[in-house]
């Protein structure tokens, strides 16, 4: 219940768009007393919301604490359904480990699993991924697409695109995406994407989309200095998490209607776009041995073309990439 009430109270809010809302006003939208709203507005800031309150006017927030909480979140959020439903830990083996868990037992799509930290972060392949405590985002979606299991590795491409752009708009730093899951600034890794499925053989039951971003971080492990950065190292600055979070929801809800409703073609040319390896020669290590050569592009459903110096075309479904 509590939850809910504070669910209403952040949307009345982020509605408000930083005018006042009177005690009244708060009381009539929960479904309390005067007294209760009160209570709610202490509640939010012993959690580190910075409010005004003035006589005869009510209340408004003036900022927000960098969590990434469901009340941090929820506060701005301009989606219908991605990230409506929140499930935060402070400390978590994995969140694509918890996200299955919810998935399979019904959670609603656009449900989103985020931590402050991860013991057991995962890439691909069962690499590990260096998630330390209130410096980054570390989330998973789960969507629910009434699709055919071999569509999967666009949704990969697809929220590379969103993250891309989210980053942009936030910060204005231009990051670029290696295939197939990584995004890059200055030619560093800053952000992993896993795709993982729930599926037979015909249909997907869900996509659980993973997200490993470094954004606070001002140091990193002797092993990862020197091909790692985050946002605040290439920014100068800390980012403000919340926003950030909010923005790359908000993209990823606009693709994923867009792809719904006319297919990958327009998420392919936004890819293509931001692509750092295409028209380069590159080393594509794959579990059957290592090909080398230019790589082409992308086809229609997301496949890596490589052509060898000998002028055969490879199909590569997934590889670790050298430029």
């Amino acid at each position: 219940m509590q939850s809910v009430v504070r669910t209403k109270l952040l949307e009345a809010f982020s509605k408000a768009e930083g005018e006042f809302l009177s005690g009244q006003e708060l009381a009539d939208i929960i479904g309390c007393s005067r007294t209760a709203v009160w209570k709610h507005m202490e509640e939010l800031r012993k959690e580190g919301f910075e409010l005004e309150a003035v006589r005869k006017k009510g209340y408004r927030i003036i900022s927000m604490p960098d969590k990434v909480t469901a009340n941090e979140i929820l506060l701005g959020l301009k989606t219908r359904f991605m990230g409506r439903k929140i499930v935060h830990k402070e400390t978590v083996d994995s969140t694509q480990i918890e996200a299955h868990r919810l998935s399979q037992e019904g959670c609603p799509e656009g449900t989103v699993v985020i931590a402050e930290e991860q013991t057991a972060g995962r890439g691909r392949m069962t690499r590990e991924w260096y998630s330390p405590e209130s410096s980054g985002i570390w989330m998973s979606i789960i969507l629910k697409p009434t699709l055919p299991p071999q569509q999967a590795p666009q949704f990969t491409l697809l929220t590379a695109v969103a993250i891309v752009e989210a980053i942009e708009e936030i910060t204005g730093l231009q990051p670029k995406i290696k295939w197939p899951n990584d995004i890059l600034i200055n030619g560093k890794k800053m952000t992993g994407i896993l795709t993982e499925l729930q599926a037979n053989a015909d249909q997907i039951y869900a996509i659980i989309i993973g997200i490993g971003m470094n954004v606070n971080q001002l140091q990193f492990p002797d092993e990862l200095k020197n091909i790692a950065t985050s946002l605040a190292i290439e920014k100068g600055e800390k980012v403000f998490r919340p926003k950030l979070i909010q923005r790359i929801l908000e993209k990823l809800e606009q693709y994923y209607d867009l792809y719904l409703n006319e297919g990958f073609a327009p998420i392919k040319a936004l890819w293509e776009q931001y692509a750092i390896s295409i028209g380069k020669h590159i080393k594509a290590r794959t579990i059957t041995g290592v090909i080398t050569g230019k790589a082409l592009g992308i086809t229609d459903e997301g496949v890596l073309q490589l052509q060898d110096a000998n002028g055969t075309i490879h199909n590569i479904y997934s590889a670790d990439i050298e430029i």
